[in-house]
């Protein structure tokens, strides 16, 4: 071999053993649907978090539909993107994605939503604990009579982890028969509609009969307060999660106990960071804050769990503090509130 054909070779190698730099890197991120208001939050964190490493973003919204989700992946795959970002529609019909991605090498974020495949990162809240969150602002407000319990999506694991923590708070009252479950419903696909059409069924066959109601997060919970409203009962207690912007307003006019706050920017950050690292060749295990989590079917995952905070009338200045929302959002149309809408 010539000296000329030696060089080449060694540039070609060094070439194909150096790590790629992150202005060489796309992320993309397949997004179930931006009909919750926390998801543009956090695609504005994750395109930060990006900009910040010099890599680039590109997306797709499935629209609710599993299907269109399992395209979408497929397109990002064909755009040739090095590592992804996936909110999943539903977490058993996103397993071709996985395999798609896996096939092609590229890093998976399985991003707030259980993706039961080791080879799929899962970053998300402990959900398991804003399910307790919630029952326990509700139980501190109605520590006896009826309780109804609206719940997330059945396709969304999230739904049944919320709900296992709610359990574990109620259990002593319910076995003590303070408390009772005179009404629960799934919400399909967290549509408020839908959980206010449950609510609205549920108080139909209670003749109104309800003391409290856990509802797993505030698109749900606002579906819930409206069904509540219409029969002049707004005010009982109410749960949520994702700190809406319109249900801290609840929470600060007095129609919703708790909003459980998972900052979204926190979240949407790290998943940017470890789509990065990823992509670079980083192992799951080399994450910070990383460690084995096995899954309710027994699955051992790579997992990073950020820690949520319970919002409730006693400090709303939390979240104006932190810049999540403004004074004059959280305070609209209350007059004489808790602080800091006093």
């Amino acid at each position: 071999m010539s000296r000329i054909h030696k060089l080449v070779a060694g540039a070609l190698l060094a070439a194909m053993t150096v790590p790629a730099a992150a202005q060489d890197i796309t992320v993309g991120v397949s997004w179930s649907n931006f009909q919750e208001e926390r998801w543009k939050t956090d695609e504005g964190a994750i395109k930060k978090a990006l900009e910040a490493a010099g890599a680039e973003y590109v997306s797709a919204d499935a629209q609710s539909s599993s299907a269109k989700q399992l395209s979408d992946v497929e397109a990002l795959i064909a755009q040739g993107v090095d590592a992804l970002i996936i909110l999943a529609q539903d977490s058993q019909a996103i397993g071709p994605a996985i395999q798609a991605a896996a096939n092609e090498g590229i890093p998976v974020v399985g991003y707030d939503r259980l993706i039961e495949d080791p080879r799929a990162f899962y970053l998300t809240f402990d959900n398991v604990e804003v399910g307790r969150m919630q029952a326990r602002e509700v139980l501190k407000l109605a520590p006896e009579g009826n309780y109804v319990m609206i719940k997330g999506s059945p396709t969304d694991p999230n739904a049944d982890f919320l709900r296992g923590g709610q359990q574990e708070i109620l259990q002593s009252a319910i076995d003590a028969g303070k408390i009772k479950i005179v009404g629960e419903a799934y919400t399909d696909g967290w549509l408020p509609a839908n959980a206010q059409r449950n609510m609205e069924q549920i108080l139909t066959a209670q003749n109104n009969e309800v003391d409290a109601v856990v509802a797993s997060n505030d698109g749900t919970a606002g579906g819930a307060v409206a069904a509540l409203t219409a029969q002049g009962m707004e005010g009982i207690p109410v749960s949520g999660q994702d700190g809406d912007h319109a249900a801290l307003n609840r929470v600060a006019r007095g129609t919703q106990t708790v909003s459980v706050w998972k900052d979204a920017r926190e979240l949407g950050k790290v998943a940017g960071e470890i789509a990065v690292a990823m992509a670079k060749g980083g192992s799951m295990d080399a994450v910070e804050g990383a460690g084995k989590w096995t899954s309710p079917s027994g699955t051992e995952l790579t997992a990073r769990f950020l820690a949520p905070i319970p919002i409730t009338k006693d400090n709303l200045d939390v979240v104006v503090d932190a810049g999540w929302i403004t004074k004059d959002a959280l305070c609209q149309g209350v007059s004489d509130g808790p602080s800091p809408c006093n």
